[in-house]
């Protein structure tokens, strides 16, 4: 097999976890704004998890409300740096643990621009009551932080359990 051969399966596979990141997002935020009126809220586990419309104008913990032309030009920045990343990465290593969280990031961070620019703030609608509400994009972009930040501790163990 070329090396060509050999990088379309892992390019393949990447777009097509971005893509469904971004379809996941999206679909699930239109179904909560067809169902809901802005602050409505159901249980979907009772006393555990509930979904809630939310509009965030800010970003995470719903912090610096109302700069939605600063969240688009930082999310296109942060967008274009984690494009140009991803592509460095991809050439040199195939590894998963290299490249999902590199994926998961821009998953979100798209997801949740395309909501800027579509309405001018960020569907959130999964509520624990206790934690503030967020969506598929957010936890995507969380998980690919926590993913980044820990992944150089268990690089190691994760190849060796790998080799075996």
């Amino acid at each position: 097999m070329s090396e060509k051969t050999g990088r379309a399966r892992p390019t393949a596979l990447k777009l097509f976890a971005f893509a469904l990141i971004l379809l996941a997002d999206q679909f699930l935020k239109g179904w909560v704004i067809g169902q809901f009126q802005l602050g409505q809220s159901r249980p979907l586990i009772l006393n555990i998890v509930h979904l809630t419309l939310v509009h965030n104008t800010g970003t995470a913990f719903g912090l610096f409300q109302d700069k939605n032309f600063f969240f688009v030009i930082l999310s296109v920045v942060v967008i274009a740096g984690l494009a140009v990343l991803s592509l460095k990465e991809g050439k040199k290593s195939d590894s998963v643990f290299s490249w999902v969280p590199l994926v998961l990031l821009l998953g979100g961070a798209v997801g949740n621009l395309i909501d800027r620019l579509r309405f001018g703030y960020v569907i959130d609608f999964i509520d624990f009551r206790f934690w503030p509400v967020f969506n598929i994009a957010d936890s995507c972009i969380t998980v690919g932080i926590v993913w980044l930040l820990f992944y150089p501790l268990t690089k190691k163990t994760l190849q060796k359990l790998t080799s075996i």
